[in-house]
């Protein structure tokens, strides 16, 4: 069995020191973007879960400039931690949702900060054009880049509930051509998603597990309040998963990912002040303690129910009831 930093699973800390030599902290930014899925291009509800933040309630002030956000981040940082090096993480929204040229400039005001060796870019699948993904390219070749796509689940039609946007195809186009350019590409999985099933959550691990990516982010999925998704918990048409439950999926989902792919997150944080539920997701190392202890019961760890045969699963190969509506 191979572990990484003491782990059962490939972990992003001891990635990181390996890649480059020390501990890495992320910088996490809010650059003022929007989002097609609020501005009125696709919607103006934005997805069912997403807060008014954009998903970056930890990030920093949009309304100071890049360097401000950072060098206050790090202040905070600094009195916990002495020395490493840092990740530029745009979180906020949708990050390449702008002209390249602003793009550039707020890039290149956050990777030329002091220490920081790679940039980390959180975005969606449909907001990757020709010429941002130029951009990125030009990223690419200075600083370790990441980029952040919000798959959440493989199933079109749950994907429909939550007013994702888009279809799987789209995703897997924009995996493709990122891949092409050698960037990087982290997923996000939410499980807990309305209506989905156990197995479907397990499904979707079990089709990126045959992509070509570098690294996936698990979350449970938080109602907070003041998101449409409140709507649905009013109506009842939303059930919180069990602490139990959660930390078994993850468990599973881990040992079916291959031992390269890097897992970034095990669980999401959201706003105490906001939350509605799960209450018990506010016991962060709690989960976290849980699912080393269940990996090692179970005698599970990252690889363990992976094999290579089937190292591809495209869309066109899924059946057609996991996709559409019927």
């Amino acid at each position: 069995m191979k572990t990484w930093g003491g782990k059962r699973y490939h972990a992003l800390n001891p990635f990181l020191r390996e890649k480059f030599g020390e501990k890495v902290y992320k910088i996490s930014l809010d650059a003022g973007f929007s989002c097609p899925n609020r501005d009125g291009t696709l919607s103006k509800t934005g997805c069912l879960f997403c807060s008014d933040r954009g998903s970056g309630d930890f990030a920093g002030d949009r309304n100071f400039s890049i360097t401000r956000q950072f060098e206050e981040i790090q202040g905070v940082m600094a009195k916990k931690w002495k020395g490493g090096k840092y990740i530029a993480y745009f979180q906020a929204y949708t990050n390449t949702y702008a002209d390249p040229d602003t793009l550039r400039a707020l890039y290149e005001e956050a990777v030329t900060r002091e220490g920081v060796v790679a940039l980390s870019i959180a975005t969606r699948p449909d907001c990757l054009p020709p010429a941002v993904l130029e951009v990125l390219a030009e990223y690419r070749d200075r600083v370790h880049t990441f980029v952040e796509l919000g798959l959440q689940t493989v199933h079109d039609k749950n994907a429909r509930k939550i007013n994702r946007g888009y279809d799987l195809p789209v995703f897997e186009e924009a995996l493709e051509k990122l891949r092409a350019l050698d960037i990087d590409v982290v997923v996000h999985v939410i499980f807990g998603l309305p209506g989905e099933t156990p197995d479907e959550m397990l499904e979707t691990v079990d089709y990126l597990a045959r992509q070509d990516i570098q690294g996936i982010k698990f979350h449970l999925l938080h109602l907070m309040k003041d998101t449409p998704l409140v709507h649905l918990y009013e109506r009842q048409q939303l059930e919180f998963l069990t602490m139990e439950d959660y930390v078994r999926l993850v468990a599973e989902s881990i040992a079916r990912l291959p031992e390269e792919v890097v897992i970034h997150r095990l669980t999401g944080d959201a706003p105490r002040a906001l939350l509605i539920g799960p209450q018990w997701s506010l016991r962060k190392w709690e989960v976290l303690n849980a699912i080393d202890a269940y990996l090692e019961a179970q005698d599970l760890w990252q690889g363990k129910n992976w094999t290579k045969k089937n190292r591809r699963w495209s869309a066109d190969a899924l059946p057609e009831e996991m996709t559409h509506e019927n």
